[in-house]
């Protein structure tokens, strides 16, 4: 069923207005979709509908409430910080995190971060992760659309972590432990979780030094040395896909 979403969706409403030019036109112009035909609407509290289109017109669709479902239990909260790599790599692991449910992705600018976007190209960027993001849910039938943060730094990220129940930083330095290890540990699962992802050439022996300060522990990939977006895809796949375990 073809999916669709909007910012939020009132307890007692019997329709829903979609007015999104962009969803619009997907709606009526790409997927040729006529009245009386069922399509699925979320919104950002992971809520989803069962809707009947009622009518379709040039500035609007209206959508009849069929049918509401709860949001499901998603496990582990999941947020990534990453830094931004080279290219349009940052696209792809948006697209990739979305899909595996990540909650929260936060792009990070680090000291050894090559790319560096001045404040027009920030916005412009989060605008095109945005619309990734919302692409990747509809295709993967999320009902939750991901959160992107704007661009950061280590630092922003640490003044604001201490609403997490742990804290992980891979890297290739010091003494680490396994994602096997620190998950299998006999103790609460944590509801909420932060990874750092650091750029080509890994963090710098500084930022590892304040992250350990602010709470996160090291971790070991394993032997192989990863890509940024590897990394990324591999961390959140772990925790994501492992976590009813």
């Amino acid at each position: 069923m073809n999916r669709f979403i909007v910012d939020k969706i009132g307890l007692e409403d019997k329709f829903i207005i979609l007015n999104d030019p962009e969803q619009l036109h997907h709606l009526r112009d790409v997927l040729r979709i006529k009245p009386l035909e069922k399509v699925a609407v979320f919104d950002n509290l992971g809520n989803e509908y069962i809707t009947l289109v009622v009518a379709i017109g040039s500035q609007e669709a209206k959508l009849e409430v069929k049918e509401k479902c709860s949001p499901e239990d998603s496990g582990i909260s999941l947020t990534v910080a990453c830094a931004i790599p080279k290219k349009v790599k940052m696209d792809d692991i948006v697209d990739k995190l979305t899909q595996l449910g990540v909650e929260c992705i936060i792009p990070l600018e680090t000291e050894r971060v090559i790319v560096r976007l001045n404040k027009e190209k920030k916005i412009e960027r989060h605008q095109r992760w945005e619309k990734i993001a919302l692409s990747a849910a509809k295709q993967s039938q999320g009902c939750r659309l991901v959160q992107i943060e704007p661009v950061s730094t280590l630092k922003d990220v640490f003044l604001s972590s201490d609403k997490f129940d742990l804290k992980l930083i891979p890297t290739l330095e010091g003494k680490r432990k396994t994602l096997k290890e620190i998950f299998s540990q006999d103790c609460a699962k944590p509801a909420r979780v932060i990874v750092l992802i650091g750029p080509e050439g890994d963090f710098t022996t500084d930022e590892i030094a304040l992250a350990k300060k602010a709470g996160f522990l090291p971790v070991s990939l394993g032997n192989r040395v990863l890509r940024v977006d590897t990394a990324a895809v591999a961390v959140a796949s772990y925790i994501k896909l492992n976590e009813a375990d």
